[in-house]
């Protein structure tokens, strides 16, 4: 015990971020953090109030924060910092239209990381989150290794789902992959993807595994669809929790996230999606694996479109 973990946002996705983190009973704290008044302090105790009945010990305290930093100070001596600050998407709208609005969010977030936890490690989850990563590793200017994003964890666990779905076999018998970006160039990779360690591309046809790719890629903009306000949370915080477990217990563990790549693949300078061991300063390793020559050349083109995007955030 005597870990600290801080989910910076309390709208769905981190207030369920926040339940999970604190049911694991692996940290001594959880802090939760808002600009609205109130709210952070409101989740706080109703979490604390399971406590008994879910039977773990873990303190949440709710903090709302200012337009100055106020508040930030309860973020200090964070083990990990997840930041899903910023707005979530409306039916009709890309990951990218929200660029500018939450860039000036996580700069402000960042910054305030810098300064109260700067030995923390930071999962970004603030969409697009590629390029939300890429500014908080410049607004924080920790080592690259020590801020990376969430997004094939959760893509993966869509294209999981749909697997298994379509064949009618449980999660746990299916192995997926998705690399890349989250939104449209990311990279589901069927070739490492089994089922009952058979490949998935004896079990199904390739048009129809190519129609579980691109619901995949839109897995985000389908639940928004449905909902009509606010996006996924569940999944999503189900990522993000299991990354920030991993890097408390410095597990050692590899999960595909949107990690800065130095050659890895022939790419280099850009956060992307790969794979990577999950330790307790951030990214251990990036795993490089096999990957067949149309899955290679979607990575590559996946690096060089956010590679684009990445240079315009340095000035928002």
């Amino acid at each position: 015990m005597g870990k600290k973990v801080t989910v910076v946002g309390a709208g769905f996705y981190g207030s369920t971020t926040a339940q999970r983190l604190a049911e694991y009973d692996i940290f001594e704290t959880v802090v939760l953090t808002d600009i609205l008044e109130g709210k952070p302090a409101g989740l706080a105790l109703d979490i604390n109030q399971s406590r008994s009945i879910e039977g773990f010990e873990t303190k949440v305290i709710g903090v709302s924060t200012g337009p100055n930093g106020e508040g930030y100070e309860a973020i200090a001596g964070s083990d990990v910092v997840v930041v899903t600050a910023g707005l979530p998407r409306k039916p009709g709208m890309s990951r990218m239209d929200l660029l500018e609005v939450n860039a000036k969010i996580v700069r402000q977030v960042a910054e305030n990381i810098k300064k109260f936890a700067p030995n923390a490690v930071v999962i970004v989850v603030s969409n697009p989150v590629d390029e939300m990563t890429a500014l908080a590793q410049l607004a924080t200017e920790f080592p690259r290794n020590q801020v990376f994003g969430q997004a094939g964890v959760l893509d993966t666990a869509r294209f999981t789902n749909f697997i298994a779905e379509e064949l009618k076999v449980p999660v746990a018998s299916v192995k997926a992959l998705t690399l890349g970006s989250h939104g449209d160039t990311m990279v589901p990779v069927p070739s490492r993807c089994t089922v009952d360690g058979k490949p998935l591309s004896e079990l199904l046809p390739a048009e129809k595994i190519e129609e579980l790719v691109v619901r995949t890629r839109n897995g985000g903009a389908e639940v928004v669809a449905l909902l009509k306000t606010g996006s996924a949370y569940y999944a999503p915080s189900a990522a993000a929790a299991r990354m920030a477990k991993a890097v408390a217990e410095d597990s050692g563990v590899v999960m595909p996230v949107c990690a800065w790549v130095d050659g890895e693949y022939g790419i280099s300078g850009v956060y992307l999606g790969v794979e990577a061991e999950l330790g307790a300063q951030g990214i251990k390793k990036v795993v490089e694996d096999k990957l067949t020559e149309s899955e290679l050349a979607g990575l590559k083109e996946a690096a060089e479109a956010v590679r684009a995007k990445q240079a315009d955030v340095a000035h928002l």
